[in-house]
């Protein structure tokens, strides 16, 4: 996170998008006291954070992933898939819910004693709400500044369903999370099961 601030873009609107970062990064201190994450869950965490933090730097709009695949490649991202606008918002909506999710379901399973269905439908339904709450933050910190600072910070690009699709995405994840967690659960079961046989 700390590389992203180094010559900032748009420093005011990143400061902003930061703002649930820094909230995301203090709240894994007392959850650490109460709840030792698991490395792959705090890995989880922390590489959606990462690639939040890249997001944010460029206000996800202008993040210059068709310079970086040019660079890599010699071919941008938007033209072998048609793009006409910049969908690093969308991988990061997505990858909420592929992060997000296993580590929901690993907590209500190690706290609360959930068995695995009713734990991964949990899981889901929380990231499904909490990309609403986000999605209606940002409508609320649009029609709370200007419109320059909303399209900035929303980076809806002129999509009148961008909430609408983000957190579709973010549902898509979580489910597609869930699946491999229902899979994984349901083998080790059989396993279980085949070993007292």
């Amino acid at each position: 996170m700390a590389l992203t601030w180094v010559a900032p873009p748009y420093p005011a609107e990143q400061a902003l998008h930061h703002s649930l970062t820094a909230v995301a990064l203090l709240a894994l201190i007392p959850l650490r006291r109460h709840y030792a994450l698991p490395p792959a869950s705090l890995a989880a965490v922390l590489g959606f954070l990462a690639l939040h933090s890249v997001a944010a730097r460029w206000m996800y709009s202008y993040v210059p992933y068709d310079e970086w695949s040019a660079a890599l490649a010699g071919v941008r991202l938007s033209d072998v898939f048609g793009w006409e606008r910049n969908h690093f918002d969308r991988l990061v909506h997505l990858s909420y819910g592929l992060c997000a999710a296993p580590v929901l379901v690993r907590y209500l399973r190690d706290r609360w004693g959930l068995r695995p269905l009713p734990a991964v439908a949990a899981g889901v339904e929380l990231v499904l709400s909490t990309s609403a709450l986000y999605e209606l933050l940002e409508w609320a910190i649009a029609v709370t500044t200007s419109p320059e600072i909303a399209e900035v910070y929303n980076g809806q690009q002129g999509d009148v369903w961008d909430a609408h699709k983000d957190i579709a995405l973010a549902c898509l994840g979580a489910l597609a999370a869930a699946a491999v967690m229902l899979l994984r659960s349901l083998r080790e079961a059989a396993a279980g099961s085949a070993s007292r046989s």
